[in-house]
């Protein structure tokens, strides 16, 4: 199982470029990204979590600028949306983004996308929550057309669009790896639906054990796993690379640079320890 660091990176907590240069000298293997454009006010949608919003909500960096920024000072690690809230993006405009952070990290860019959980921020979009999945699924392959044809057209209920040019293609062949975010029965059918991977929060074991089943029920083969906001927990990684994860990112807190250096060390160390280094 491989160790990476996710993050809600923010302004005023470590820059892109130290998090990602630190990241990879420590032999971390990604860094995972998380993405709200806009918080509203109004404070209709219940933090999943429980309790008030976290303040780092509200202060994130875009994804696709915080990636590009790492892809420039990095060589090796994977560079993951996680995720990106494509409900609430313009698919060819962001086809071009993730194509090109493809092509200038040589390969690294890992796609990581999901429904949302917060309705006003997506309304903000004029995103109508009751077709946010639709929506979704339309606009994931609208972009897979987008990154694999040259002209692309796709022709949906949501995502329409006639024969046209788009530049630059990914490196990854056929693109890069797509992650869906989320945990109920529709996030498993999405998943299997484009023959994506799963990017999970660390919900208990018995909750992953219940989805993992499901999807390599319907998929029929062993679905890629990845998790967003991993416990600094030794015992917690025993079992979620028992239940089949290939790679966890390890939830560092947004907090300043030399804090955020400190706490990176603490997780490089108690790494090794757990693989016996």
């Amino acid at each position: 199982m491989k160790f990476g660091i996710s993050t809600f990176v923010t302004d005023d907590g470590i820059d892109p470029v130290s998090l990602a240069t630190a990241i990879e000298e420590r032999d971390f293997h990604s860094l995972v990204i998380a993405e709200h454009t806009n918080i509203p006010a109004s404070r209709e949608s219940a933090y999943p979590g429980g309790g008030e919003l976290p303040d780092v909500y509200y202060k994130t960096l875009d994804p696709f600028v915080t990636l590009a920024a790492a892809a420039a000072v990095t060589s090796k690690i994977e560079l993951f949306t996680g995720i990106a809230l494509l409900i609430q993006r313009d698919p060819i405009i962001t086809a071009k983004e993730a194509a090109s952070i493809d092509l200038i990290s040589g390969g690294r860019f890992v796609f990581g996308v999901g429904a949302g959980w917060n309705l006003e921020e997506l309304r903000n979009h004029g995103t109508d929550p009751k077709t946010r999945g639709a929506l979704l699924d339309e606009r994931i392959e609208a972009i897979k057309a987008l990154w694999a044809d040259e002209p692309a057209e796709y022709h949906g209920k949501y995502v329409d669009f006639d024969p046209t040019h788009l530049r630059p293609k990914p490196v990854q062949k056929p693109h890069p790896p797509i992650y869906v975010g989320g945990n109920s029965d529709a996030t498993v059918k999405r998943i299997i639906r484009h023959d994506a991977g799963w990017i999970s929060n660390p919900f208990p074991e018995d909750q992953l054990a219940k989805r993992i089943g499901q999807l390599k029920e319907g998929a029929g083969h062993d679905v890629p796993l990845a998790m967003f906001g991993t416990p600094v927990d030794a015992e917690y990684w025993s079992a979620v690379e028992g239940l089949g994860f290939g790679q966890v990112a390890l939830l560092l807190p947004s907090v300043a640079r030399d804090e955020s250096l400190r706490l990176l060390d603490e997780y490089a160390a108690a790494v090794e320890k757990y693989r016996g280094v």
